[in-house]
Parts: C-alpha cells; sequence; structure tokens
C-alpha cells in the first residue's frame, strides 16, 4: 500500500515545480522588455536614469534612516 501514496505525491510534485517555472517566466519577461526599448532609452537616458537612480537612491538613505532610528531607540530605552 505504500507503493500507492509514492507515485501520487510524484504526480502532485509535478504540477508543482511546473507552476513554479511558469511564475518566474512571467517575471523575466518584464526585464526582457526593457532590453528591446534600449534605443527608445537612449532618446532621454536623463529620465531614465534619475527614475532608476531615484528609486534606489531613496531606499538606500531610508534603510539607512530606519536603521539608525531603531538602533537609537533601543539606545534610548
Amino acid at each position: 500500500s505504500q507503493v500507492c501514496p509514492q507515485p501520487i505525491a510524484q504526480s502532485c510534485n509535478e504540477p508543482c515545480v511546473q507552476q513554479c517555472p511558469e511564475s518566474r517566466a512571467v517575471i523575466l519577461p518584464p526585464p526582457v522588455l526593457v532590453t528591446l526599448p534600449g534605443p527608445v532609452l537612449s532618446t532621454f537616458p536623463q529620465e531614465s536614469f534619475v527614475g532608476s537612480s531615484s528609486s534606489p537612491a531613496m531606499m538606500g538613505p531610508s534603510s539607512g534612516s530606519g536603521g539608525s532610528f531603531g538602533l537609537g531607540g533601543s539606545g534610548g530605552s
């Protein structure tokens, strides 16, 4: 009777594994699309650069501030 459960688990895992790759494939297309409009970015690289820089730049300071605040709060307590 143990042989029966084994195959059942495998067939269940098969579909699960297939679903995982599908999701990842959807995430891959976005980056690919950005590469296609390479020439478009050249037209106004400043806008693209600022947008890209703004996101990471804000995240950087944000993380630092948060960390500093957290440490300060702990110290004060």
